[in-house]
């Protein structure tokens, strides 16, 4: 039994009343000695073997109820949602209104509310046509990217003058202050000149110099530079250039087309077929621009119930952004700890970063389940098995692996969200 109550001065929050059974009690209770029955020593009894009612006579049920709480409360709670209607966002906060021994519990819980949402026109949508053509210039440019791919590096003369482009094989030694920090210091290191490697100024003051010259660099460092001890300081970098290599561009020929793709046997070839895969993915960034353009006008012509979304969902939204990009770097051997020490950035840096752009995405993603709303749509149960054998296929695991690590309602959910979104791209028109 349940009771949501609105309130009164708070759009999107209210409190849900509702009770735990004395049955979902009494488990929570059986559940609870289970866990603790075998850390319990009384006297006259071997750990593990003290009974149930010799427990609760001794130190009476209330030592379980914590415990009995933490057991029953998420299934009691996901009833009484269900039973009242509404659609929490983010951490509700739960606490007792009644805890009497021998009867049902009553808890009360203060809940944030999705927000309702007014849609506007949504299907039939016109949006600006995009462009696939790909040209002349198009093709010339991804050939010289593959050009300069196959670049080498030459050794050049000693009096050869060192141009933006070209690579230097420099020992340079920092100071601030007439202090050397640490980190400022190095031997043989190779730097493209022109390519941002180090702070602003540095590069552009090597350029025009020659092998086995000394250059005094003098750089300031940048107010927001990682090391606090640098930032904004001003430094003296002396640098020693050793070597100065360019780059030799290969021939455009046959041979060229070769080394570049072993499928194909003349630069005309090369030219073709780079074509038809710039056309491919043009075409698919067209679609996908096609989409977004699509979403965002129907998100555009949709209301917030009170114009604004829930700071609860705005802080799970970027909470659920930033986990799933730490999930991405521990894939690639990264830790949470290792990306803050390399990036210098903090938690709080990170969740302003994510905070850009939630808003939208959370009005998005409310708008979407909207219109499976208004359009009825119900993935079937066969949809379901199919998306599990896809997810199967896809993360290289078994169907029971994956039919145990994901719930059939999270994925209806998902499936139904692709089907709406289809929907209105399916309607929508490009002019």
């Amino acid at each position: 039994m349940s009771n949501w109550t609105p309130a009164k001065d708070e759009k999107n929050q209210g409190t849900l009343e509702f009770e735990i059974s004395r049955a979902q009690v009494e488990e929570g209770l059986e559940q609870a000695f289970q866990r603790n029955k075998d850390k319990i020593s009384v006297p006259g009894f071997r750990k593990g073997k003290i009974s149930k009612q010799f427990f609760f006579s001794k130190f009476g049920e209330e030592a379980l109820y914590q415990d009995a709480m933490d057991a029953v409360l998420p299934a009691a709670y996901e009833a009484a949602v269900e039973e009242a209607g509404i659609t929490p966002v983010g951490r509700p906060n739960i606490a007792p209104v009644s805890m009497e021994k021998g009867k049902a519990w009553t808890m009360q819980a203060v809940i944030t509310t999705a927000p309702a949402i007014e849609l506007g026109d949504y299907l039939n949508l016109e949006v600006d046509k995009q462009d696939t053509k790909v040209t002349d210039e198009d093709v010339a440019a991804e050939i010289k990217r593959l050009q300069e791919g196959q670049a080498e590096l030459v050794l050049q003369e000693e009096s050869t003058k060192a141009e933006k482009g070209d690579t230097v094989i420099i020992d340079f030694d920092g100071s601030v202050d007439g202090e050397h920090f640490e980190g400022g210091q190095a031997n043989d290191f190779s730097l493209e000149l022109g390519s941002g490697q180090f702070i602003p100024g540095f590069e552009d003051q090597l350029i025009g110099h020659v092998s086995g010259e000394d250059i005094n660099v003098n750089v300031t460092f940048p107010e927001d530079y990682q090391a606090a001890n640098l930032a904004g300081k001003e430094a003296l970098f002396e640098v020693k250039i050793h070597e100065l290599k360019r780059k030799a561009l290969p021939e455009l020929d046959d041979e060229f087309a070769k080394d570049v793709d072993e499928e194909v046997e003349t630069l005309a070839e090369l030219e073709a077929k780079v074509k038809t895969r710039l056309s491919d993915e043009k075409a698919q960034s067209a679609q996908e621009a096609f989409e977004d353009a699509v979403l965002t006008k129907a998100v555009d012509n949709a209301k917030v119930d009170g114009d604004k979304i829930p700071e609860a969902m705005i802080d799970e939204d970027v909470h659920r952004q930033m986990d799933q990009y730490f999930a991405q770097l521990q894939q690639q051997g990264i830790s949470r700890e290792m990306f803050f020490q390399i990036s210098g950035q903090t938690e709080d840096d990170m969740h302003k970063q994510f905070t850009d752009g939630a808003e939208k995405r959370v009005k998005t993603n409310l708008v979407l389940e909207a219109i499976v709303k208004a359009e009825n749509v119900q993935p079937s149960d066969e949809e379901v098995e199919a998306e599990i054998s896809r997810l199967a296929e896809t993360y290289k695991m078994e169907v029971e692996q994956v039919r145990a690590a994901v719930s059939a309602s999270m994925l209806k959910h998902d499936i139904a969200m692709r089907e709406a979104m289809k929907k209105l791209t399916d309607s929508a028109v490009a002019k």
